[in-house]
Parts: C-alpha cells; structure tokens; sequence
C-alpha cells in the first residue's frame, strides 16, 4: 500500500491530477464554515437538534452538513443530482433527448449544460422557500432564527444560496475533467467523513467519562468492519452473461470468433434508489410535524424512525425504486440490438427479441438481490440509533417487546447519520470508484495497484 502511495506521487501527472482534486475539496470545506447572513446560530443549532431522522436531516447528510449550520454552501450539491435524475427520467419519456443521449460527446455537452440550467432553477426554487421558512422559523423555545426578516434578507439568501451551489457545482465538474475521480461523489464523500473524526473523538470521551459502555464500542467496531466488508463483497459482484462474436471475413483478415461476458451488477443503481425512497417516505413525518392537530401527530409518530409503519414502507419503496430506476439507465433492448448490430450473441439464446428477454430475466432476479442488499443497509440505521419500536405490532408485538432484547427495541444510541448504512455505501462505493481510477493510471504506467493479486472493479460496468 504505502509503495502505490508512493508511485502515485511519482507520476508527475497523477500526482498533479491527485493535488489538484485534494485543493478543491479543501475549498469546497472552507465554503463550509462561511455562514449565511441574518441568522442567529444558536437558535439555528436549537432547531436542528430536533430534526434528527426527518427530510431535512437526510439532505443535511448530502449538504455535508452545511444547511444545519446554514453556510452558503447549504444547498450543497442535491440540487445538481436532482436535476441529474430529472434529466434521466425526460430521457425515456421526451424524444429530443433521447436522440441526444445517442449522439455521442456533442448530445452528453448539451445534456450537461441542460442539467445547470435545471440546477439554477431548482435552486431558485428551493432559495426563495428556505428563505421563507427561516422568517417563519421558530425554535422549540421560541426563539426566532432570523435576526432582521424582510425582504433584504430574502434576497441575500437566495443570491447566497445558489451562488453556493452553482460555486459547487463548478468544483465538483472540475474535479471530474482535471483531477481523479467523480468530482460530484467526492464532494458528497467529503461531506460525510468530515464529522467522522469529531464523533469518533465524542466516543473515545465517553469511553473516559463512563458515558460509552466499552462493550458497545467493541460491539459497533467489529459491526462496522463487517458491514463495510459485506458493501465491498456485493458492489464488486456481478453476473456475467457469455457473449459470443461470429467470426466474419474482411478482405483478408478475419474479424471476431472470440468470446466476451456482459457484465450485469448486483447494484447497478448504487445508492439512488435509497434517496428516492428515504425522500418519498420522509415527506408525510416532515409535513404531519407542522400541523399541530392531535391526529397529524399520531401520523408523525407513526413515521417515525423504527417505527413498523416506517420500515415497511421504507423497505418496499426501496424495493420499488430499484426496479424503477434501473428500468431507466438499462434498456435490455438496446443492449440486444447493439449485440446483434456487432455480430454478438448468447449462446444458445436466439438474437432480437429473445436475447433481450433473457437479459431482462436476469437482471431482474439480480436486481432483487441488490433492492434486499440495499435495504438492509438502510434499515442499519433503525438499529444503531432507536432500534425497531416492535410494541407498535398489531397482537406480538407487547410480546416481543417484552422477551427481545432492549439492544434491539432501545438501539445503540450511535450518531445515525455518521454511521449509517447510507452513510457507510457512499463512503465505500466513491472510495472504491476512486481506487480503481488511479488502479488504472498506475497499472497503464507499469507500476503496481493497489490490489496486487486482483483489480478493483468499479460499481458500473
């Protein structure tokens, strides 16, 4: 490990690429502390505490925490990747673009340039609506959070607001076209592991104060090195499907006659399908807790993290969005149509129509897997932080209550967004995509990887 480190920073345009990626990711960190004008801090930390597990404690996860301390990157980058999936979804459904997503490098530059222009818009959007919601805000004291409201504050919040986004925007293309690795991953990535440090230094106190059992450190270390090892497994895994190429004759050479494999991944839709979902069913908890009627709350509580009603919803849409998204970025039929245009084949499938649907059978019961895969991480925080509220059963459930243990109905107690399950899959899949990256500009120079014995596989084939 330490000689690939070291070969990295022998390639003079590694190293630079390396250097490069790493001084952008300390900008976008140094925007982080930069907060938006007119608030009051404490009354916004006081908020914030109480919003734990809801909407807008997931997209703080994403914002790197930058919209619990409302800095003008607060936005972050989720206004970019939903316009990303927007745009994603009007390919299948709107002509236009479909055609530019099938014309190679000029069709992706004005696909990419329509995804800024969705991100300005949905910035604006989403601007105005903070900015409202800060002026109406009150904490749980009464404290109101905005120093000085009216519309001059309105106004410089939204100007503030998305030109950090766009700023983040910009840093994240540039890390992608000059530096090493997916620029948009990296700055999510940076965002997550920031707070690492300051929560590990939070359960090391507790182990001296008496406040953490040791137990339960030693209990969530071995959990987490078996969660991250069971990611690796299941993001490098993959079916391969035999293609076959006819061989055909050109002049005088002969062309084809070899053996390939398709590759279909166990989670081709990495952690989308999660977003979607936890998006989807945090909106009816957020929008129940502003009504103050007796019968919201009941529903805001039934909501709530570990709650049955929240985990089974959470668990079929989940299931339900990667079949969904996955319908959209892999069309059987095109891969079918791209085989049979190059002399491609499965062997003992038919070509067209019968090669497509076997494809499609395949990456359905795959994609099975990798929806229970991905669910069962989701869940991961339920159990860290609150356990499963099994007394909310109908009929068991003051009898598992009872007889289960309270590690299981009461949690851990850990911090639910440092150690997650969402939090640990973005963590390890952008890692291993930027592993495999510099795998290969090392590998194409002659040095070793990182893995000497086996190459890393990205996520995505």
């Amino acid at each position: 490990m330490l000689d690939s480190i070291r070969n990295i920073f022998s390639i003079p345009e590694l190293r630079k690429r390396v250097i490069f990626t790493l001084l952008l990711l300390a900008v976008y960190r140094a925007g982080g502390v930069i907060p938006n004008p007119g608030l009051s801090a404490s009354a916004l930390a006081e908020f914030w505490q109480s919003q734990k597990g809801s909407l807008l404690g997931f997209i703080d996860l994403f914002s790197g925490r930058n919209m619990s301390r409302m800095t003008i990157f607060a936005l972050g980058i989720m206004p970019y990747i939903s316009a990303s999936i927007i745009l994603q979804l009007l390919t299948v459904v709107w002509p236009y673009l479909e055609r530019l997503s099938k014309e190679g490098e000029l069709g992706r530059k004005k696909i990419t340039q329509y995804t800024r222009y969705g991100t300005i818009v949905i910035c604006l959007i989403q601007a105005v609506g903070i900015a409202i919601f800060l002026e109406a805000l009150r904490t749980p004291a009464g404290a109101s959070v905005v120093i000085n409201p009216g519309w001059g504050f309105k106004l410089l919040t939204i100007l503030t607001l998305t030109t950090g986004t766009v700023f983040v925007m910009w840093l994240g293309e540039q890390i992608s076209e000059r530096g090493i690795g997916n620029g948009i991953s990296l700055i999510i990535f940076a965002g997550i592991v920031v707070d690492f440090p300051a929560t590990l230094g939070r359960m090391i106190q507790g182990l001296k104060t008496g406040t953490m059992d040791p137990l339960k450190m030693i209990f969530l270390g071995a959990l987490m090195t078996a969660v991250v090892a069971f990611i690796v497994f299941v993001e490098r895994g993959q079916r391969r499907i035999t293609v076959s190429y006819a061989k055909r004759v050109v002049g005088r050479k002969v062309y084809g006659g070899q053996s390939t494999h398709l590759p279909l991944r166990v989670n081709t839709g990495g952690v989308i399908p999660i977003i979607f979902a936890a998006s989807v069913i945090s909106i009816p908890a957020t929008v129940a807790s502003l009504i103050k009627a007796p019968w919201a709350q009941s529903i805001a509580e039934q909501f709530g993290m570990g709650m049955p009603l929240y985990n089974l919803l959470y668990i079929a849409s989940i299931i339900f969005f990667t079949y969904f998204y996955i319908s959209i970025i892999f069309n059987p039929v095109d891969v079918a149509d791209n085989l049979r245009k190059y002399g491609g084949f499965i062997p003992g499938i038919r070509p067209g129509k019968t090669t497509s649907d076997y494809i499609d059978d395949v990456l359905s019961r795959i994609t099975l897997a990798g929806a229970i895969y991905l669910a069962a991480v989701a869940i991961l925080p339920e159990f860290l932080f609150t356990g499963f509220k099994v007394l909310g059963l109908p009929w068991i459930g003051p009898w598992l209550e009872a007889n289960l243990p309270k590690f299981i109905t009461q949690g851990l107690g850990i911090d639910v967004m440092m150690f997650g399950g969402t939090s640990i899959l973005i963590v390890v899949g952008v890692a291993m995509d930027t592993m495999q990256q510099i795998e290969a500009q090392l590998v194409m120079r002659h040095y070793d990887g990182f893995m000497r014995r086996s190459r890393i596989r990205g996520r995505r084939g």
